[in-house]
């Protein structure tokens, strides 16, 4: 027969340390009546015990264990698993409503799932996988719903995709994610030349950042444009407004409508604009010197 064990027994222990030791210690414990469980539930709602919540969480520690072993198949530790359920079991017990009529155990296996799913799916694979509620809802079921190890027909998705109410597409993507894996960025320590030339590291750098080059490439051209300006400022008003319509506004003017608004021809505006053109570039010119 079960008996219940004092609580300084687990003080100590997680189910990280030992997990054998920590399943046979908590399988002593007694299972609660629901008639012990509204008692105790009623102390930790109305009156805050601590000792009640206490001794709730023990006595649903092996269920935890039950449903973390349901888990089992994503390559994760099963001590890590069962810890992120008693942590969802924690926070069922602190919101469990004794006067709602249902068992304790009913209500937590919601918390104790969702602290789970959520461990999964930020530890199964360096990228996340499943983000979006039907995302999540395939990645926990796809696999058991596949009757065999190959890739899906159109039918398979079809009925998948009914099953679970989302839509074919996010079927084929998510298995696409599954079957997908991790590459190391450097290559494997033991990867022979040919080998790491795969490596992300290898192609995935991009050249054109290069930070001491964009320092000197943005330097260059912070430099050009105060030169620019500078050349501009020493041109008469009339080579001003003329370059600055021709090459700078948005709109640009042409060689005739600069001719009407100035009454001259064309062809004068044209010289106009040479000229502008030589002077900036020789002012420019001396400023490099001075430099």
């Amino acid at each position: 027969m079960s008996t219940k064990l004092p609580a300084r027994m687990f003080e100590t222990m997680s189910p990280g340390q030992n997990l054998d030791s920590y399943i046979q210690t908590i399988s002593q414990v007694a299972i609660l009546t629901a008639e012990e469980e509204k008692v105790l539930s009623e102390r930790l709602y109305y009156d805050g015990d601590v000792t009640a919540a206490r001794e709730l969480i023990f006595s649903h520690l092996r269920f935890v264990v039950h449903i973390a072993k349901s888990y089992s198949g994503y390559g994760l530790n099963q001590g890590d698993l069962i810890q992120e359920g008693n942590v969802g079991l924690m926070k069922a017990v602190k919101r469990f409503n004794p006067e709602v009529g249902v068992r304790l155990v009913s209500f937590a296996v919601h918390w104790i799932k969702a602290e789970i799913h959520e461990f999964i799916l930020r530890n199964w694979r360096i990228v996340k996988v499943a983000t979006t509620k039907a995302q999540r809802k395939l990645f926990f079921n796809l696999r058991g719903k596949k009757k065999r190890l190959g890739w899906l027909s159109q039918k398979e998705a079809q009925a998948i995709a009914k099953d679970l109410d989302v839509k074919e597409e996010a079927v084929y993507q998510m298995e696409t994610r599954l079957s997908a894996f991790d590459a190391g960025f450097d290559g494997g320590a033991d990867d022979d030349d040919d080998s790491a030339a795969f490596a992300p590291s290898q192609y995935l750098m991009d050249d054109r950042y290069n930070p001491e080059e964009q320092v000197a490439t943005n330097a260059y051209e912070d430099n050009s444009k105060a030169q620019l300006y500078k050349a501009i400022q020493g041109l008469d008003e009339r080579s001003q407004d003329i370059l600055n319509r021709r090459w700078l506004h948005d709109e640009k003017s042409t060689l005739h409508e600069l001719a009407a608004d100035y009454g001259v021809s064309a062809e004068r505006i044209r010289q106009l604009e040479k000229n502008a053109m030589k002077k900036m570039k020789q002012a420019m010119a001396m400023t490099d010197l001075d430099g």
